[in-house]
């Protein structure tokens, strides 16, 4: 997986959920505390989720063949969508509903309630060195951005989802240390209840924002606007290229995008002189926007501003709009 899949994160997270998982299902059993029970399926949950990212990653990674020209860059879309929706919702729908079970059953008290919480107080701090990991490569890749806006805007899904997993784990973790520890100064297992019924709508929460976020991603998105603007003045910094008629850009995958633009040379222009011009803008814009490693450019004469669909492509000339 490349660098801006953040593997180191995703590996670090994964064996920190599973070891977890293990660890809260045994305080369940334990304790019988339904927000352990609901925590130890959030853990094991985010662990599949983790599986599902790396795998993701290697299929992403198959060449290109006859039934997929473009390559399999976005099967990480995919399994990023899976994770979002399918297990993220799995777990939230199981923690409401052991939430109401648990209510219907309020007499029940816990056993041996020390277990759950030490068991709680060491998963915070594995969830804590998990979180600074994803931090971190987060931040070799996000640059001057806000964590918003990179978690709404980076085109490769998996730091996004293990950055938002482990802040719900960690919430989650709180959610259950206080409905178990409620119920061990109330008495009132009602307590231990709520604070399942908290998990689940946290998850379902986070599910929904990535859920959202990935669906934008798999519909296919363009490159950034600071990326648009490297890669038109690129093409109009060449000085045989009169006007960009219009241009279009898709990410084929996090690492990979697609330009296709028609450019304007002139008339008189030699088709021998025009292809070398195109050589030449295509190695610009590849050194203004490494990412951008498909690229289609079509040669035309720039025929006025008529030339373009104004419902849907702009002529620029020289860069300027």
């Amino acid at each position: 997986m490349s660098a801006s899949g953040g593997g180191k994160a995703i590996i670090a997270a994964l064996l920190a959920n599973l070891g977890i998982a293990i660890a809260k299902f045994v305080g369940f059993l334990i304790s019988g505390s339904s927000a352990m029970l609901a925590e130890s399926v959030h853990s094991l949950a985010d662990t599949g989720n983790q599986g599902l990212l790396l795998l993701g990653g290697r299929q992403s990674r198959k060449s290109a063949d006859a039934e997929h020209p473009f390559g399999y860059g976005r099967e990480r879309y995919v399994y990023a969508f899976v994770v979002s929706i399918i297990l993220f919702s799995v777990g939230g729908v199981f923690s409401i509903y052991e939430g109401v079970h648990k209510l219907q059953d309020v007499g029940h008290e816990l056993e041996a309630p020390l277990v759950p919480i030490v068991i709680l107080l060491i998963a915070i701090v594995l969830e804590g060195f998990s979180l600074r990991t994803a931090i971190r490569e987060s931040n070799h890749v996000r640059g001057k951005q806000g964590w918003v806006s990179f978690i709404r805007h980076a085109k490769a899904p998996e730091l996004p989802v293990v950055l938002l997993e482990d802040c719900a784990a960690l919430i989650g973790l709180v959610l259950a240390l206080g409905g178990v520890g409620l119920t061990v100064i109330t008495g009132n297992s009602a307590w231990d209840a709520i604070g399942t019924l908290a998990i689940g709508v946290l998850l379902i929460l986070v599910a929904i924002i990535l859920g959202i976020e990935t669906k934008s991603l798999l519909v296919g998105e363009g490159a950034s606007a600071d990326d648009t603007a490297k890669i038109r003045a690129a093409i109009s910094a060449q000085p045989d290229v009169e006007a960009i008629i219009h241009m279009k850009t898709l990410y084929l995958g996090p690492d990979e995008l697609l330009v296709a633009a028609k450019l304007a040379f002139a008339r008189a222009q030699k088709l021998s002189d025009v292809a070398t011009s195109i050589d030449a803008v295509e190695a610009a814009i590849r050194a203004a926007v490494p990412s951008a490693r498909v690229i289609y450019l079509e040669p035309d004469v720039y025929g006025g501003p008529n030339a373009a669909n104004p419902a849907t492509d702009a002529i620029v000339i020289k860069g300027i709009d």
